[in-house]
């Protein structure tokens, strides 16, 4: 099992590396570096943005969280599918038109202001480790589980490849691994899926009721409440889920691959339906999960559940669909944490290096080696922390940057486009009181505070009593925007205004006179 597993890994491995060394010989100038010089058409980027989006948090965690907590589990695959309604409607062709490498760009498009484009390239840089972090647990479970390879050791393994990706193939090779990895992953999933519902007959209703005494929480299983005790905290974890993926840097940075705003809007379309049928797939997988693995071989496996789908194909389909959906996994990790790492370098570089230390006199060869080292460091960094979240699971720790995303980039996205009176201090205020009011309630949260040793990373009582901040600290992001402008002296610009509200929805670069 682990030499067939080691086997497919390796095939995977070579792949992405074939894709990296063609994607580096187009990787020249920062446009190729940063955006892959706008050349990807719509159903491209639209595979590309499914293959960001599903990530080890919904392959690996919200299977295992349904397998688990069943009803509960699926919030995440609601939230996440109904959060590119509000990318749709209110994010990607504003964006599209405004920004050029970053989202730092589209707020700087309205606000030249080098704080405000320092801040906002904070954030990403913030969200992104983050979000990080989840991938290179699931990844380092799955090659423990797969290889017996050390967790720290496995951490390093993907960290090294990641690396390798951005600094060499840049955003034309990340977006091709993204793009073979979303096509592997929903043929894994729909043969699984397919496998699943023939053991119950193709029939709903007896899955169903199979199902209701396949796991200890007995009937309970299908109703709400088993992990989400308090109505509050099940509020704040959708709002965050459904908001976030508005604010998300390595999702928002995909809109700059396409020539233009249509373009964009269609790609975004693309990615929804194939997320939607991927997120339905999943009540299949964490149901296959429980009913034919058990609840006790999955918690052995991983407390969190992470291993429930690979589990879930050695159940059904032996050593080869075990080895098969672990490397689809696999794949998976390499390609989201390939789009976090750029994101993050292209805030950096993009942002700080070039237009705040070099005051956007930096050339290109600067810029390009300024993105490379950022890369390095940035994957330095999610490395080891990510060392300290080991017994986490990836859904929940995904939840969090999304609770991130949606208070310190959504406020400020949605106010820059649509609030005449926004200012400078307004988008600073708002992008830091976001930023921080999430952190710090994560912080004094049942995530890392627990009375009893163990179950949280410190022990004591949590000032914070939920486990998601997004219904306390997205109201804060757009609170503290409004009246950061309210209270400011500084007029807005309203003939800016009128620019950015034009170029927003049509794609006019200038107005007549």
């Amino acid at each position: 099992m682990h030499g067939l597993a080691f086997f497919l890994f390796l095939v995977i491995v070579a792949l992405t590396l074939i894709i990296t060394y063609f994607a580096s010989k187009r990787t020249r100038t920062t446009s190729e570096f940063y955006t892959a010089d706008s050349s990807l058409t719509a159903w491209q980027n639209g595979l590309a943005i499914a293959g960001d989006y599903m990530s080890a948090a919904s392959f690996l965690g919200i299977a295992g969280m349904i397998a688990l907590a069943g009803f509960d589990g699926f919030f995440y695959s609601i939230g996440f599918l109904v959060a590119y309604l509000v990318v749709l409607y209110i994010v990607a062709e504003p964006l599209r038109n405004l920004g050029k490498y970053t989202m730092a760009d589209m707020i700087a498009a309205r606000f030249d202001d080098k704080k405000v484009r320092g801040v906002a390239a904070l954030n990403t840089i913030a969200i992104s480790i983050f979000y990080m972090i989840a991938q290179l647990v699931g990844a380092g479970g799955l090659i423990k589980l797969l290889l017996g390879i050390d967790y720290i050791y496995s951490v390093l393994i993907v960290g090294i490849l990641m690396t390798v990706y951005v600094v060499f193939g840049g955003m034309m090779a990340t977006s091709w691994v993204q793009i073979v990895k979303a096509v592997l992953l929903m043929v894994g999933t729909f043969i699984i899926s397919i496998i699943v519902f023939a053991k119950f007959d193709f029939s709903l209703i007896k899955m169903f009721n199979e199902v209701k005494t396949a796991t200890p929480l007995g009937e309970a299983f299908l109703n709400p409440g088993n992990k989400f005790k308090d109505p509050l905290d099940t509020i704040s974890l959708n709002l965050a889920l459904i908001l976030g993926t508005a604010g998300l840097p390595h999702i928002l940075i995909r809109f700059f691959t396409v020539k233009d705003a249509p373009t964009a809007r269609k790609s975004v379309v693309h990615a929804t339906w194939i997320i939607g049928i991927f997120y339905i797939l999943t009540i299949f997988l964490g149901f296959g999960a429980a009913a034919f693995v058990g609840y006790d071989k999955i918690v052995d496996a991983n407390p969190a559940g992470n291993m429930a789908a690979p589990l879930l194909a050695e159940a059904l389909g032996g050593d080869f669909l075990f080895a098969f959906i672990s490397a689809v996994a696999f794949a998976t990790i390499l390609a989201v944490v390939a789009g976090l790492v750029l994101s993050a370098a292209s805030a950096f570089a993009h942002d700080f290096y070039s237009h705040i230390l070099r005051r956007g006199e930096a050339t290109e060869r600067e810029q390009m080696v300024a993105a490379r080292w950022a890369s390095i460091g940035v994957s330095i960094l999610s490395i080891l922390l990510a060392l300290f979240a080991q017994k986490m699971n990836v859904a929940f720790l995904v939840s969090l940057a999304f609770a991130v995303a949606a208070s310190a980039n959504l406020p400020i996205i949605v106010l820059t486009i649509f609030w005449r009176r926004f200012n400078t201090t307004g988008a600073i205020a708002g992008m830091l009181v976001g930023l921080f009011s999430a952190l710090l309630l994560v912080f004094f949260s049942p995530n890392v505070w627990a009375p009893e040793p163990g179950v949280a990373i410190l022990v004591g009582e949590p000032l914070f009593k939920l486990a998601n901040p997004g219904i306390v600290s997205i109201p804060l992001g757009f609170i503290a925007a409004i009246v950061g402008t309210l209270l400011s002296s500084k007029k807005a610009d309203s003939k800016k205004f009128d620019e950015i509200l034009v170029k927003a929805n049509t794609g006019i670069k200038e107005l007549a006179n």
